[in-house]
């Protein structure tokens, strides 16, 4: 995928071995004036203090799509693009940042022919 567009991945709770290591398990990413704050498992945000600088925070554990803004902060889990899991649907997530401004969406990929 690198060869097509830049990756930033954390570590997922399926990746084991020694390749798994070199992966972390958060990330911060800023893009324009937003912080965007990148994790596995959404019950692992904890309290990192490095969180309260982000507007955005991604997870995808629960392989369940969401979006939700709290306290001003917008909580998205853009599902699962793979085989089908747990009855749920096949989803990804756009977002797009403009300065401050951030717009998202979760795209139903069964729905697209």
């Amino acid at each position: 995928m690198r060869s097509i567009a830049r990756v930033i991945a954390v570590r997922g709770n399926n990746d084991k071995g020694p390749w798994a290591k070199a992966i972390p398990e958060t990330e911060i990413v800023r893009i324009g004036r937003v912080g965007v704050y990148i994790l596995h498992n959404l019950k692992d945000l904890g309290g990192d203090p490095d969180v309260r600088s982000c507007q955005v925070v991604i997870s995808g554990h629960s392989h369940r799509p969401s979006m939700e803004t709290r306290g001003g902060v917008l909580f998205l889990n853009p599902g699962s693009a793979g085989p089908r899991r747990f009855r749920l649907p096949i989803t990804v997530a756009r977002m797009t940042i403009n300065g401050a401004a951030v717009n998202s969406e979760i795209i139903d990929l069964s729905q697209i022919s």
